[in-house]
């Protein structure tokens, strides 16, 4: 198992492979200290759209070791066109963490809506279940503004369902109803435990 130094090192490996899993290994650590090297590393990544997955936990990592720094790049990169859209998922995902621990999610929630790209949206929902946040009740509207009027077996709802469990609202327990009696699995085993006001313990991709 790589060290924190080792992974540091490895980051500047000429195999994509060997650079993803040192972006894991400090995703897993989640060591500020990591911070400015995984930025670096990133803004390398980022020039070849091939190595897609390595970005995508480099992006993840940069969220785990909360280096804010890296807001600015990563809103960057939010906004530019990627042929692998999963990236973006991990995008939405830090930069609510990351700008979320100032300023709370409602803000970074509202801008990745914005944009309008669903992956973003995803990322932003996820960050919200697993932070167990609440936004604010104008953020919760925009939010079921785009989602309810989506399709039932639509994957976006899954977040959605699953971070709802502290939100208040009849708006939201119609949602949350709603899904529970939709079609995916996932999607109405998340929306019924948050009906009784529980939330999963998930883990991200």
């Amino acid at each position: 198992m790589l060290t924190l130094d080792a992974a540091l090192v490895q980051l500047d490996h000429r195999a994509s492979a060997k650079r993803r899993a040192a972006a894991g290994r400090l995703r897993r650590l989640a060591v500020t200290t990591a911070g400015p090297s995984l930025l670096r590393a990133l803004r390398r990544e980022v020039l070849d759209p091939r190595t897609w997955e390595t970005q995508y936990e480099m992006v993840m990592a940069l969220g785990a070791c909360d280096h804010r720094p890296a807001v600015p790049f990563l809103s960057e990169l939010a906004q530019r066109p990627m042929e692998h859209t999963s990236v973006y998922a991990a995008l939405g995902d830090s930069i609510v963490r990351l700008r979320g621990a100032e300023e709370g999610v409602s803000a970074p929630v509202r801008w990745c809506l914005s944009l309008g790209t669903p992956q973003l949206t995803d990322g932003a929902l996820r960050a919200v279940a697993m932070l167990r946040a609440v936004p604010d009740p104008e953020t919760v509207d925009l939010v079921l503004d785009r989602l309810v009027p989506l399709r039932p077996h639509d994957g976006l709802r899954f977040w959605a369902a699953a971070a709802a469990a502290g939100w208040p609202g009849e708006r939201v327990r119609a949602f949350l109803e709603s899904c529970a009696a939709g079609p995916r699995t996932d999607v109405a085993d998340a929306a019924a435990t948050s009906l009784e006001g529980t939330y999963q313990t998930y883990r991200p991709l």
